[in-house]
């Protein structure tokens, strides 16, 4: 009798002893994964608009000037260059001649003036000779300066983008047999240079 009823006790002995097991596993693996850190999902952009755009860090110079017909009525004066081109590119001031310190670019009708690259307004005056001027601080130690505006669309301490448009251009008392155009100049860690070897190129590479 005694050994009828432990054979017939031990398989539920051994079925008692896994249910036990498989509760043990199953706990531990449940307080392993309570425990490991949650981890977010991505979130998924709907809306184009809504995506901050990364900073444009390379050194492209835009010309200050959209139209096309734009053209270039003054260069820089260049002390190396060929006579010809320097007799071209001094001013003529109450019988007195300067070399002209930028590039002008001329057109019969008013154009719009945009700025060759992001940056910072550094000032924003109106000149006796020149006209309005508008001054924007660059990275890399560059200022771009805009003259003989006829009007300007920024103020002192406005951040500006590339191509963004500042003014127009206009007239001014220091090149009169010019008319309507754009003054134009650039400095680099202060020192005025010849804005057509830094316009539309990365000029980093080139200069």
């Amino acid at each position: 009798m005694r050994m009828e009823s432990l054979e017939k006790r031990i398989p539920l002995l051994i079925f008692v002893t896994i249910i036990t097991s498989l509760l043990l596993v199953a706990s531990i693996l449940s307080k392993k994964m309570n425990d490991a850190p949650v981890t977010e999902s991505p979130t998924i952009v709907e809306n184009y608009e809504d995506i901050i755009p990364v900073i444009n860090e390379n050194n492209y110079l835009t010309n200050p000037y959209i139209d096309p017909s734009v053209t270039i009525g003054k260069t820089f004066y260049d002390y190396k260059g060929e006579e010809a081109a320097q007799e071209n590119a001094l001013v003529v001031q109450n019988n007195t001649y300067y070399q002209n310190t930028g590039v002008d670019y001329v057109k019969e009708d008013s154009f719009e003036v945009v700025s060759i690259a992001e940056g910072t307004i550094l000032d924003v005056k109106e000149d006796e000779l020149v006209g309005k001027v508008v001054e924007i601080e660059h990275r890399n130690g560059l200022i771009s300066i805009y003259q003989s505006l006829s009007e300007t669309t920024v103020q002192k301490g406005d951040s500006v983008i590339q191509g963004q448009v500042i003014g127009k251009s206009g007239t001014n008392e220091m090149d009169k047999e010019l008319g309507n155009h754009l003054h134009f100049e650039i400095y680099e860690n202060g020192h005025n240079v010849d804005p057509t070897l830094y316009l539309n190129k990365d000029y980093k590479k080139e200069n």
